[in-house]
């Protein structure tokens, strides 16, 4: 048995779950979610909790029992909290601006990098620091790492759109190689 698929998803009052053919529906104060997870599995909603249930034994039961319970866990946080990923320009001269419903970013390539955000999802621009918000986890998730990947930071300078949590790891450059072998 899971560990994590056995445990029950807890919701709050203000939190309505409904499950109709397969389409689970989870709407709270942020928002609305839904997901198609079909006949893959049994899911049962109680009085404000979920629970997901194997019909039997088979290898592709065990793989989906705890991953869908934990996407479910994510639906419900996400119409009651959100999620929040935030993004830091490092560079000289490198610089965003947000215009209606576009990212432009200027980030030391000859012409700026316009991106489209997607519906669902927030965006928020302060200075060097983007803040990408939303209900769900995979689309902010992945809105963010859309971004990130027009500039990785690169190890010699840290040059580049990081995580604001990440920790880039500098390299010595030949130059100082060559000072410090002496």
């Amino acid at each position: 048995m899971s560990r994590t698929g056995k445990l029950p998803v807890e919701f709050d009052k203000e939190v309505k779950v409904d499950i109709d053919n397969g389409v689970l529906t989870v709407k709270g104060p942020k928002g609305e979610l839904k997901y198609d997870f079909g006949k893959k599995i049994k899911i049962s909603i109680s009085d404000n909790s979920v629970l997901v249930e194997r019909k039997d034994d088979s290898n592709e039961q065990k793989s989906l029992h705890g991953t869908i319970r934990s996407l479910i866990q994510n639906m419900v946080t996400g119409v009651t909290e959100g999620f929040e990923k935030s993004l830091e320009i490092v560079g000289v001269g490198f610089r965003v601006t947000k215009k209606d419903n576009v990212l432009e970013l200027n980030i030391g390539f000859s012409h700026p990098i316009n991106f489209q955000i997607p519906e669902g999802v927030e965006v928020n621009v302060e200075k060097n620091t983007i803040k990408v918000s939303g209900v769900d986890k995979q689309l902010v998730g992945q809105v963010a790492a859309n971004i990130r990947q027009f500039k990785k930071p690169e190890p010699y300078k840290g040059k580049g759109i990081k995580y604001t949590d990440e920790i880039v790891r500098r390299k010595a450059g030949k130059a100082a190689k060559a000072v410090g072998s002496e």
